[in-house]
């Protein structure tokens, strides 16, 4: 399985979307401040995740909710 995510920071409330195979770890790794663009605005807050069957579906799900619509796409239906 492969996981989509979204972090919301309780710094400024901005939103980080991310993809990785182990979402335990991937979270422990932004709060530990090893992910060079989300280590500026923490802590995080896990606000939403799904899982899906392979990498490439993920992914490209990831690049649509990091662009215009669907940004507000994930601010209406996920978030």
């Amino acid at each position: 399985m492969h996981y989509v995510y979204i972090l919301k920071s309780e710094k400024d409330n901005s939103l980080y979307f991310g993809s990785t195979e182990n979402i335990k770890n991937r979270i422990k790794e932004h709060d530990r401040g090893e992910s060079k663009y989300s280590k500026t605005k923490l802590p995080y807050k896990l606000i939403w995740f799904c899982a899906f069957p392979n990498k490439t579906k993920a992914l490209v799900f990831e690049k649509y909710l990091k662009h215009g619509s669907g940004h507000a796409f994930a601010k209406k239906h996920l978030i």
